[in-house]
C-alpha cells in the first residue's frame, strides 16, 4: 500500500476519533470490499499510536482476507456508541465497559487479556517513596487522587475496598474517610499519579502498570514513587465484539487476534498487555459486576 492510499484511508478514522461515526460510514469508508472496524481504548495519546494502528491493521487485514480499519475513538462512550449503531465491529475495552455493552446488549466477551498467566490484574495506591504511608489506613483525613470517576482499577476498586475494610459505608462519598475537599478525581491514570509527584495529593489510585511498567510515566517519576497497597483482583480488558455481527464473522476476527499470540507477540503486548484467550465472561466479569452494583449506590 503506497503512501497515499495509507493517508486516505486514515481519514476517515480521524473523523470516527472526532465522533462522527454515522458521516464516516456516508462519506465511503463502507464501500467497496468489506471492512472491520476496530477500536482500540483511548488510554495514551493517539498520535503516538498511529504506527501501531497501522501495524495491527495490516496483520488482522492478513488474517481475515478483509480490509480493517483500526481507530482510536476519544472516550469509551463512543466506542460503546459505535457496538450499539454498528459503525464499531470489535473494541478493546475495560471490565468496566465490557460489563455496560453486555447490559445493553451491544457487545459480547470475545477475548480477554492475561498479565502474567492470569486474567486479572491489581490496583494501587501510590505515594512518594519518602511518605510513611504504609496501608490504606493511613491515608484517612489526607488529599487523595482517583485516576477518575468512572475508572476500575483507578476509582471503583479502591472505594470497593474501602468498604471491604470496614473504613467506608455503602451510604457515604469517600470524602467521609479521606475528608472533606480531599478527594480529586483525575482525567486519567497520569493526571493522578502527577498529583502525587506535585505534591497536591498524599496518596493516588491507579492501575498497577502504571507503577510497575514504563508505559505512562518516565523512569525517574517512578522511582520518585512506591505502592502503599494494592487491592483487587481486577478483571483485565476485553475485546467486545459488536452483537449484531454474523456469527462466522465474531470467529473470523477471534481467530485472527488469538494468530497474534503466535507471530505478533510484541504488538500483542503494547496494545493488549499479554496474551488473548478465551473465558467465561460471566466469570470474567463477575468481580466488575460487583464492584459496579456497589459503586452505583453510593453518593459519588
Amino acid at each position: 500500500m503506497n503512501g497515499a492510499k495509507r493517508k486516505r484511508r486514515f481519514w476517515p478514522a480521524a473523523v470516527c476519533v472526532a465522533g462522527l461515526l454515522a458521516v464516516w460510514l456516508v462519506s465511503g469508508c463502507g464501500r467497496g470490499e468489506p471492512t472491520f472496524v476496530v477500536a482500540l481504548k483511548p488510554d495514551r495519546d493517539p498520535d503516538a499510536m498511529l504506527e501501531e494502528q497501522r501495524t495491527l491493521g495490516a496483520f488482522l487485514r492478513e488474517e481475515v482476507d478483509r480490509r480493517v480499519n483500526v481507530i482510536v475513538p476519544m472516550s469509551g462512550a463512543v466506542i460503546h456508541e459505535g457496538l450499539a449503531n454498528g459503525t464499531i465491529d470489535i473494541s478493546f475495552v475495560s471490565s468496566t465497559d465490557a460489563v455496560r455493552a453486555m447490559d445493553a446488549g451491544v457487545g459480547e466477551v470475545l477475548l480477554a487479556s492475561e498479565i502474567n498467566g492470569r486474567p486479572y490484574y491489581e490496583s494501587y495506591w501510590i505515594t512518594l517513596r519518602e511518605k510513611t504511608y504504609f496501608d490504606v489506613e493511613d491515608l484517612r483525613g489526607q488529599p487523595i487522587a482517583f485516576s477518575s470517576r468512572t475508572s476500575t482499577s483507578g476509582m471503583q476498586v479502591p472505594v470497593w475496598d474501602l468498604v471491604k475494610r470496614g473504613l467506608l459505608r455503602p451510604d457515604q462519598s469517600p470524602e467521609a474517610f479521606f475528608g472533606e475537599g480531599n478527594v480529586f478525581y483525575g482525567t486519567g491514570y497520569v493526571s493522578a499519579a502527577r498529583r502525587v509527584l506535585d505534591g497536591q495529593a498524599e496518596a493516588a489510585a491507579v492501575s498497577y502498570y502504571v507503577l510497575d511498567k514504563d508505559k505512562h510515566l518516565s523512569e525517574d517519576e517512578r522511582e520518585r514513587l512506591r505502592k502503599v497497597v494494592s487491592q483487587g483482583p481486577v478483571p483485565t480488558h476485553v475485546l467486545v465484539v459488536r452483537a449484531t455481527l454474523p456469527e462466522e464473522d465474531k470467529a473470523l476476527l477471534r481467530d485472527a487476534f488469538k494468530a497474534m499470540n503466535d507471530g505478533a507477540e510484541e504488538l500483542r503486548d503494547t496494545l493488549f498487555t499479554g496474551p488473548l484467550v478465551e473465558v467465561d465472561p460471566v466469570e470474567h466479569l463477575a468481580p466488575t459486576r460487583e464492584v459496579m452494583n456497589l459503586i452505583r449506590e453510593m453518593p459519588l
